[in-house]
């Protein structure tokens, strides 16, 4: 079992201190686009690969479309996702910066990158992406921040995602050199048809290849040209080839089988069907064992060349994933859903399957807001920076930040500063909790053991943030507590611009499952959540929405328009993608369609949400 770490005591800081510390904003971040994407992979990949973390930091076009869009307190892991989800498949990324960096008793040794990226259809075959949604307010931040729409445009890099890129080799149809997996390694008894057939082309191939070797026929060329349509001839580059075409894999595995027989001087390729599957296998005549050496040499330099500029942005994605170092986050869940629909493959569609498929490109993430709960009590922090400063005025950790100036010369505004706080945050975040190397006495097992704790935990954090400003997080606090799904009931129904104070005092004496404490926070202008703090009274109160024996104040306030619903009825909401923007609408299809489906099917697997006294705003209540 990993221990338990324990901060350090507050300490009274000694005046007599210096650390060594640089201004965020002029740290020199290397600026990434188009011009200079090639010349710098070299570069990064050094860097990665002596790298001890990676962080990683997103400026995207939007989170979400509706206030209650976001992931909140009140969402299980299973519908935080769902609604990460939701905005990964709408908008899109502007801005990718990582900063591989190492940790060195109390320095950082970063070396940041920013990189600019837009989805452009550079093959003209409608990928990544047709379209895309933005949110205003974060497009306005960007501006004020200085950001470039044009560069982004013209000069951003694009990309194709891992499913993208088969995809689009499918389409080009471009002949793809014969590897193991390719061949079958079984023979399956041959059919009548099977011999039939593959002696045809066989004795096609042997004519071709005869007429193609034998130096002493001499033709005209008309002749020549004669043979060629007769037989099937072309030429692969300066090389005479021959294709063959194919109605089946089973087709494919019989005729590279049979190619076999003339492998000393044949190469097989196959080109694949554009609806998937393979047209036909080429045959590719050269003359001598250097020559067959050359060819394959050219089809991996033209497969290594066709792969980097279709993959784009993806290399650098590929290169961390290839490192399969430790990657470091503020904001996990929702940064990580984007990159697994950007440049993977379509999310999954629950958490489980998402985590398991994320897993097998990036083993380890860490997220610094799981690390921060465990330094004790934190005060509500607004960003990274006020988080830095608080545990800088609380813990004696000095960090000193170093990165070796590799910016480009008169490159003009910086971005991507706030992937540089992550890494300072994380390496102060390490000292307190003693888990870096040279803070504790112990071995590299012992260290793996410590971070493995707090890697791959995607649920959903109270407090986190998802404003426009890419830095902005929240810490844990003190008065956080558990609340169980049975106990949350969803209100809505009511006049729009009510506060949850005005609501709960309607609500106090309307009924006697009110007489006990609840507590009332508004989810949008059309929906609120109430909490009960005595198990059964939400189930009470739902059968007497339900029945026909509701009185009293209560009664007049569902005769106005007043319905509630259970758990299970906003997880249904999410579940089946009804992100309409009034919470209250998207509820009532629900409600229209459940007869349709199965209330067990979305029974909620964790039946305890986090909820704190800040989040449900008891000044209003």
């Amino acid at each position: 079992m990993v221990p338990k770490f324990k901060p350090s005591p507050l300490r009274i800081r000694s005046f007599c201190t210096k650390t060594v510390q640089q201004n965020p904003h002029h740290w020199p971040i290397k600026q990434i686009t188009k011009t200079n994407f090639n010349e710098s992979l070299s570069e990064i990949k050094n860097h990665i690969s002596s790298s001890d973390f990676i962080a990683v930091s997103l400026q995207n076009t939007g989170s979400f479309s509706s206030p209650w869009h976001r992931v909140s307190t009140f969402d299980t892991p299973e519908t935080a996702y769902l609604k990460a989800k939701f905005a990964a498949e709408r908008f899109q990324i502007l801005q990718f910066a990582i900063c591989p960096f190492k940790l060195q008793a109390s320095k950082v040794i970063a070396y940041p990158y920013n990189f600019h990226l837009f989805p452009r259809d550079e093959l003209k075959m409608g990928m990544p992406s047709y379209s895309f949604t933005c949110q205003t307010s974060y497009l306005t931040a960007m501006a004020k921040e200085g950001f470039d729409f044009n560069t982004c445009i013209y000069d951003g890099i694009s990309y194709l995602s891992e499913a993208q890129e088969s995809t689009v080799k499918v389409r080009m149809g471009n002949p793809m050199a014969v590897d193991h997996a390719t061949k079958s390694s079984s023979s399956p008894a041959l059919s009548v048809a099977d011999t039939v057939f593959i002696e045809r082309v066989r004795s096609r191939v042997k004519h071709w290849k005869n007429a193609c070797t034998d130096s002493d026929i001499k033709t005209e060329a008309l002749v020549t040209s004669l043979r060629k349509i007769v037989l099937g001839g072309e030429q692969f580059g300066s090389r005479p080839s021959m294709t063959i075409d194919v109605c089946s894999e089973r087709q494919v595995q019989l005729v590279l089988k049979m190619l076999e027989d003339f492998s000393d001087v044949l190469v097989p390729l196959i080109i694949p069907a554009k609806g998937g599957g393979t047209q036909a296998v080429r045959a590719v005549l050269t003359s001598s064992d250097e020559d067959k050496d050359l060819l394959k040499r050219e089809l991996q330099t033209f497969e290594f060349e066709q792969n980097k500029r279709v993959r784009g942005f993806r290399e650098v994605i590929d290169l961390i994933s290839a490192s399969q170092k430790p990657l470091v986050a503020h904001n996990s869940l929702n940064d990580f859903t984007f990159i697994h629909s950007k440049f993977l493959a379509p999310l999954p569609p629950n958490m489980n399957e998402f985590i398991c498929s994320l897993r097998l490109a990036f083993p380890q993430v860490i997220d610094v807001n799981y690390l921060l709960k465990d330094i004790g009590p934190v005060k509500k922090m607004t960003n990274i920076s006020a988080t830095i400063a608080y545990l800088k005025n609380r813990f004696f950790a000095p960090i000193e930040m170093e990165i070796p100036n590799q910016a480009n010369e008169n490159e003009g505004k910086i971005h991507g500063h706030n992937v540089v706080k992550i890494c300072q945050l994380f390496g102060k975040l390490c000292s307190i909790l003693k888990i870096t190397p040279d803070a504790i006495e112990s071995s590299d097992d012992f260290l793996a053991s410590a971070i493995n704790r707090y890697a791959n935990i995607f649920y959903s954090l109270p407090g986190s943030s998802q404003e426009p400003t890419n830095e902005e997080i929240r810490g844990w606090t003190n008065d956080k507590r558990k609340v169980s799904c049975e106990d949350v009931v969803f209100l809505w129904g009511f006049r729009e611009r009510i506060s949850a104070g005005i609501l709960k005092n309607m609500l106090q004496g309307s009924h006697e499952v009110f007489a006990e404490a609840f507590n009332v926070r508004m989810v949008d202008r059309s929906c609120a959540i109430v909490v009960f703090g005595k198990p059964g009274l939400s189930n009470t109160f739902k059968n007497v929405m339900n029945s026909k024996a509701v009185s009293g104040p209560l009664r007049e306030m569902v005769s106005d328009g007043l319905k509630a619903a259970g758990y299970e009825t906003y997880q249904r909401v999410c579940s089946s993608g009804l992100w309409e923007s009034a919470l209250a609408d998207a509820l009532d299809k629900t409600l229209a369609s459940h007869n349709c489906l199965s209330e067990a099917a979305y029974e909620t697997k964790q039946s305890e949400i986090y909820l704190s006294n800040e989040l449900i705003n008891l000044a209003e209540l």
